[in-house]
């Protein structure tokens, strides 16, 4: 059990390892621009991207717990029907979110509190990184499609160039051409469509089938595609109402501590992909045991989920200790940022062990189709994240804001276990 987690995880490891390096090069190229402004801008910037694209992040999780257990089953044309719903959802969605960008911006831009300075810097990076909305859906579809038949190394190879050519095309437009904040939106872009273009030549390999447009609509498989994606997607709004309320926060109490909490979230964001190559691995194999009948194997492969991500949740805990202040000058050379943000550094360094749990959850539940579980769980943390800061903040600050976040992570993990245990494994 293991080596299946492994193969899985290890390949999506060194894949998701570039997304955080990618927020870490487009943070650190913006934090030596001079001005606090431009980290807010990209924190701003991707605070209205995520809203759009996790909303519909089903795309790759819905499609690799159903394509999995069509694997399980044995079932090819049914893994095939997945991608290819997939996909349809995804090119409609991105075509109206370019059509409708300009109310679309309005809107995201109005949920996060920032100066005009970081607002105007924003709405440059959003106008021209929504043309790739397209490509970031259908990626999203053929990643998790990939994952489902048990080949998280196509997601390595995917995910490798769509960084490796963001992080190139962004140091030259903004070092290079002096494009600055546009720079960095163009590399992006740029990366997003190369992405695409390659995992349509890896799907080349599986030699699909040409489907009738009515076994695409079929009835009863189309409902259950749109009942697991639904309760993904409203999981995915309480996800969302935490991440932008989180930049919010700390947008309203200045460009400082906006700055030193998009910094620190970096912290997160490296372990929390570095934790998902094993809830990746667990989506596939506990979708494929699901979808065998196997549930002997679900339960093995749940309890060495959790000892792996034990594992990591030490490491991580011990390097962010150990390392302190070293990873903030990386990222940033403003004197002002590095100094607040000692203040709250401990608050990144607990992260690791309060949320491991969750994210390994998430791969457990998602390879099984529990939805409607996942929704429960993420609404009950949402839940505990507003109660702490709207009691804490006026007496503590953003430590009531790390407070809550922290509190956040460790209940998901814990409603998580409970649904676990109670539910009934057939």
């Amino acid at each position: 059990m293991n080596r299946k987690i492994l193969s899985l995880a290890i390949p999506s490891i060194v894949a998701n390892i570039t997304t955080p390096l990618l927020g870490l090069v487009d943070t650190a190229i913006t934090g030596h621009m001079g001005s606090a402004v431009y980290i807010g801008a990209i924190a701003v910037g991707g605070v209205m991207f995520n809203m759009l694209y996790w909303l519909f992040g089903f795309l790759r999780g819905g499609t690799s717990g159903l394509a999995a257990q069509a694997y399980g089953a044995g079932d090819r044309d049914a893994s095939d029907m997945v991608l290819y719903r997939s996909l349809a959802v995804a090119a409609t969605v991105g075509l109206a979110m370019i059509l409708l960008q300009w109310p679309l911006g309005y809107i995201l831009r109005s949920f996060v509190d920032s100066d005009p300075a970081t607002a105007r810097l924003a709405d440059r990076y959003f106008s021209i990184l929504i043309y790739g909305a397209p490509a970031v859906l259908a990626t999203y579809a053929l990643s998790g499609w990939f994952l489902g038949m048990q080949n998280s190394r196509m997601l390595m190879v995917t995910s490798i160039v769509i960084n490796t050519v963001n992080i190139v095309a962004s140091l030259a437009f903004v070092y290079g051409l002096g494009w600055q904040i546009e720079g960095v939106a163009c590399g992006t872009l740029i990366a997003q469509w190369t992405g695409l273009a390659v995992g349509v030549l890896l799907l080349r390999r599986y030699r699909l089938h040409r489907p009738a447009i009515g076994d695409i609509l079929r009835g009863g498989e189309l409902k259950r595609f749109f009942r697991v994606n639904f309760d993904m997607m409203l999981r995915t709004v309480c996800l969302i109402a935490v991440t932008v309320w989180f930049t919010r926060a700390g947008a309203s109490q200045g460009a400082v501590i906006l700055a030193v909490n998009t910094l620190l979230m970096q912290l997160f964001l490296l372990f929390s992909y570095m934790m998902d190559g094993f809830a990746y691995a667990g989506e596939a194999l506990v979708g494929r045991f699901t979808g065998s009948r196997d549930i002997a194997s679900l339960h093995l492969c749940v309890k060495r989920l959790f000892m792996w991500g034990a594992i990591w949740a030490g490491l991580f805990t011990a390097l962010y200790f150990c390392g302190g202040e070293g990873f903030l000058k990386i990222l940033s050379s403003d004197r002002d940022v590095i100094a607040a943000s000692s203040d709250y550094y401990l608050w990144a360094v607990s992260v690791p062990f309060a949320g491991f749990a969750a994210f390994a959850w998430d791969g457990v539940f998602i390879g099984a189709t529990l939805t409607r579980q996942l929704l429960v769980s993420m609404a009950g943390a949402m839940a505990v994240f507003f109660i702490i800061y709207l009691t804490l903040f006026r007496s503590m600050g953003n430590h009531a804001l790390w407070l809550a976040f922290v509190s956040y992570l460790f209940a998901r993990g814990a409603i998580q276990t409970w649904l676990y245990y109670n539910h009934k494994w057939e």
